[in-house]
């Protein structure tokens, strides 16, 4: 974790929940308004999402083959007994940094990067992470490090 999102981090979770929601989700809207995340995608270049069970019979009926073939193609069991893709970048993203299978992507995609939810104190260290990942969430983190000062 870069020092400064330590200390803004540090920050953050000695304030009010509610506070740190609101903080969050202006400076997500005002960040992502002038975000492409076309232009970056590097969250499907570096990382993979979780897949649920609701996310793999979804994308399998997508793709027109069971469940248990999505999983043999495409998935492996991590450490924590989750689903996460075989490897990296994901294989549905193409040349462009289009998403092959957008409309019926995992939640975890479509959550990505998480800083418009509530209860964003527990998910401090998460973000911290994100930033490293994510252009738009240092963006964010800056926004709010700006408003705190």
């Amino acid at each position: 974790m870069k020092k400064p999102n330590q200390k803004l981090i540090q920050q953050l979770q000695k304030k009010n929940h509610r506070d740190v929601d609101a903080m969050f989700h202006t400076a997500h809207n005002e960040v992502f308004a002038c975000t492409d995340c076309l232009s970056c995608a590097n969250c499907c270049k570096t990382t993979g999402p979780l897949f649920t069970n609701k996310d793999i019979e979804r994308i399998a009926k997508h793709l027109r083959i069971t469940a248990q073939k999505f999983i043999e193609n495409y998935l492996r069991i991590d450490e924590e007994k989750d689903y996460v893709l075989q490897k990296v970048p994901c294989l549905f993203l193409d040349a462009n940094n289009y998403c092959g299978i957008y409309e019926v992507r995992p939640k975890a995609c479509r959550e990505y990067p998480h800083t418009d939810r509530v209860n964003q104190q527990q998910l401090l260290s998460l973000t911290a992470k994100n930033a490293s990942i994510c252009p738009a969430v240092q963006d964010i983190l800056n926004s709010i490090q700006k408003k705190i000062k």
